[in-house]
């Protein structure tokens, strides 16, 4: 028993470290910017590079850990980060760009193995225990945001000290993890055999696609608006940047507030049309309000925070509920992690070219609103009850046959 306890507190310890390292970079993008001269699309870069990270070693993850053991997986990825948050402080633009590289790829492996380690540990609280782990993601990521500025002015240090506080984070969780390296269990490979001998093929099923599409967006969105509200706050709102970066702060705290409610309710659900779809529309919501109506941008931040949030629950959840198989399910989280992190990293690069471009944030929310609208259409058609491999009119014939019994 006490063993699980500290296991378990070193599982939530890591889950703090699997946004904050490079979310609390976006308070700090203009004194970067300043430091090296960046444009606004070049300090994109800043938040799209860990996103490349997670597509590019996510589908390894998995495999390392069945050769070192999940824990000292985990560790390996702390250390990743730690060294990361170092080499990003290092002094050149080039430091810059690789330790933020570095840190997407620990984060990657934690973004992977934390939920096999729920599966294979605390199976029988998985949705509770997800639910509280995605919330204390939320709240380090909101918590190392909103201190940026205090720090900054109050300790009269640069954005290279500042920018090196969540190593605390990551310190005190390898300190809580040592004693779990005794341990050397792998992932249950059986999903992933499974997945390799899935006679259903993932890459060709439309439904993987809009599965794909809809966490895709739902990331795009996140991200570019991670990087860029502390920018739009100050020029559309004239916020200080002190009450821009806690602004961020509530919205990255937003986002971590539905897991409370959604992950229990989700897979409860005849199917998940009306939610998915009214998750996509808060996003496009909040987004078209910075627009039309800067002054309320508290409200809009609420929609769009607890949208993005609902939005990557539902599209995890959409893992098991659009398939039968554990292989099917292990290939759609494969598919739809890699190419939907590829998708999302194009957010924040993207969104600052346009900025670059027209001059000014209207078109760049303009544009993200309405992509929110297409990931609400997107979202109704992933979130019909039908799995990969099983025909509508399978579907149709068995809850035929339910209704006969029943009756």
């Amino acid at each position: 028993m006490k063993n699980k306890r500290l296991m378990l507190a070193g599982l939530l310890l890591i889950s703090m470290n699997l946004r904050a390292p490079f979310t609390s970079m976006a308070p700090l993008l203009d004194d970067i910017s300043t430091t090296f001269a960046l444009s606004a699309t070049q300090a994109g870069l800043l938040i799209a590079v860990p996103l490349l990270a997670f597509s590019a070693v996510s589908p390894f993850a998995a495999g390392i850990a069945g050769k070192w053991g999940l824990e000292r997986t985990l560790f390996f990825a702390l250390l990743l980060i730690g060294a990361g948050i170092l080499f990003r402080a290092g002094g050149s633009s080039a430091a810059l760009y690789v330790g933020t590289i570095i840190i997407g790829s620990g984060i990657a492996f934690g973004n992977v193995l934390l939920p096999s380690l729920l599966k294979r540990d605390f199976a029988d609280k998985v949705p509770s225990l997800t639910a509280t782990y995605v919330l204390t993601m939320g709240v380090a990521a909101a918590s190392s945001s909103a201190v940026v500025h205090p720090l900054l002015n109050f300790a009269h240090t640069g954005w290279r000290a500042v920018s090196q506080v969540t190593l605390i984070l990551t310190v005190a969780a390898a300190l809580v993890w040592l004693p779990q390296l005794r341990r050397t269990t792998s992932v249950a490979t059986a999903a992933a055999a499974a997945a390799d001998k899935s006679g259903n093929n993932v890459w060709r099923s439309p439904l993987a696609w809009l599965v794909t599409v809809y966490l895709g967006f739902d990331c795009f969105l996140y991200y570019a608006g991670v990087s860029w509200l502390p920018a739009i706050l100050r020029d559309m709102a004239g916020y200080s940047a002190e009450t821009a970066a806690s602004l961020h702060g509530v919205l990255l705290l937003a986002t971590a507030v539905p897991g409370l409610i959604l992950i229990p309710l989700t897979p409860k659900l005849r199917d998940q049309r009306a939610l998915a779809f009214a998750i996509a529309m808060g996003m496009a919501v909040g987004m078209f309000g910075f627009v039309l109506a800067p002054s309320l941008a508290l409200l809009w931040i609420i929609f769009f925070g607890i949208g993005a949030g609902g939005g990557l629950i539902v599209a995890l959840s959409f893992f098991s509920l659009r398939t039968t198989s554990a292989g099917d399910a292990a290939a759609l989280s494969g598919m739809s992690q890699c190419v939907g992190y590829l998708i999302a990293a194009t957010g924040p690069t993207l969104i600052g070219r346009v900025h670059d471009l027209a001059g000014s944030w209207t078109l760049p929310l303009s544009v993200c609103g309405v992509f929110g609208v297409v990931m609400a259409i997107v979202g109704w058609y992933a979130g019909r009850n039908v799995q990969i491999g099983v025909p509508v009119e399978a579907k149709r014939e068995e809850g035929f046959a339910a209704f006969s019994t029943e009756t």
